[in-house]
């Protein structure tokens, strides 16, 4: 059964429900029978790929909020965060243009390392205070999962993975989808936000009955005397 997850790399909700979803997993007896799939989304396409100063001054110019505010609402969302064993350092979080992150994700993706990329990019951007739009950076963390640093080069200059990410984008406006993370399992149920580890529980169970019960059945074959076109000389 697949999970499809919409997340961009800069919204802090995105880890925490990545990691209130894996909480959810551990207690799963038929996690093996998943298939998660990281989807691209982008809270602000239109940001530079230059670093923009810190992120209380950036939240409170697009927000129009007073800055001691927005410090305020950063000081929730870290506690929030270190209550499920995450670390934010938000005051050092490099605020740039995600989409070089996001191309990079394609290509960990298509490699069967998207969880991976995923992850070690929210650290670097929510607790290492890295630019995950410099190249080097991304490389130190292709090498990490086991990718090597000429398919960052490949991910970054191939347009094949600029085009990827932007079918993620455009699948979601299909989907109505306004903002991040945004889980759907099997086409049929959605969790908006990062809900509670205990919805991502009951959501998983619903969807997977309701898939278990769809699947078509597998083939039981007892084995006897045949002959097989790998062997024909079995035959005599």
């Amino acid at each position: 059964m697949k999970i499809e997850i919409w997340s961009d790399v800069m919204c802090p909700f995105c880890y925490i429900g990545k990691r209130n979803l894996e909480s959810a997993l551990e207690n799963f007896d038929q996690k093996d029978d998943l298939e998660i799939i990281w989807k691209s989304f982008q809270l602000d396409p239109n940001m530079p790929e230059t670093p923009q100063g810190s992120q209380a001054e950036y939240l409170s110019k697009n927000k129009g909020l007073p800055i001691q505010q927005v410090e305020g609402m950063m000081a929730n969302v870290t506690e929030y965060a270190k209550q499920i064993g995450l670390d934010f350092n938000l005051k050092d979080a490099v605020m740039v243009n995600s989409f070089r992150a996001h191309r990079f994700i394609q290509i960990a993706k298509e490699r069967g390392l998207g969880d991976e990329a995923e992850e070690l990019l929210f650290r670097a951007y929510f607790t290492e205070g890295k630019n995950i739009a410099d190249e080097q950076i991304l490389k130190e963390i292709a090498t990490e999962i086991g990718l090597s640093e000429a398919d960052v080069q490949t991910a970054l200059q191939d347009d094949h993975y600029a085009y990827q990410v932007k079918q993620d984008i455009q699948q979601a406006q299909h989907l109505g989808v306004r903002g991040v993370p945004f889980f759907v399992f099997d086409n049929k149920y959605a969790i908006s936000g990062a809900q509670p580890v205990e919805q991502f529980s009951q959501t998983l169970d619903k969807a997977f009955s309701a898939w278990k019960s769809e699947a078509k059945p597998k083939f039981h074959v007892s084995e006897g005397d045949s002959c097989s076109v790998e062997n024909p000389r079995g035959c005599i």
